[in-house]
């Protein structure tokens, strides 16, 4: 799977992690030069406390694009630190 934003792949990974319909993908797996954390924050009943990232390719920014957990509750350990993206960003095949 790759997740393609501003025409660049900000990660690709054979092993993402499907929950809700989205797919995390292996902190390995992401461009991390591509992102900057945000100081936003969510909460889900059963996963826990969502952090964020900006996606920044060239000049533009993806405000908030990419999530991840990095203190999830027990029901979601595996996707412990593993990025997921939505705002605009393309997963594909």
């Amino acid at each position: 799977m790759k997740a393609i934003w501003n025409n660049e792949v900000v990660a690709e990974s054979s092993e993402t992690i499907v929950i809700e319909g989205n797919h995390y993908f292996p902190p390995d797996s992401v461009k991390k030069d591509l992102l900057v954390e945000s100081s936003t924050h969510t909460s889900c009943p059963w996963k826990g406390e969502a952090s964020y990232y900006d996606i920044v390719v060239g000049d533009k920014t993806n405000k908030d694009g990419a999530w991840f957990y990095p203190e999830p509750k027990e029901k979601a350990k595996e996707i412990k630190d593993y990025i997921s993206f939505w705002r605009g960003v393309r997963i594909q095949d």
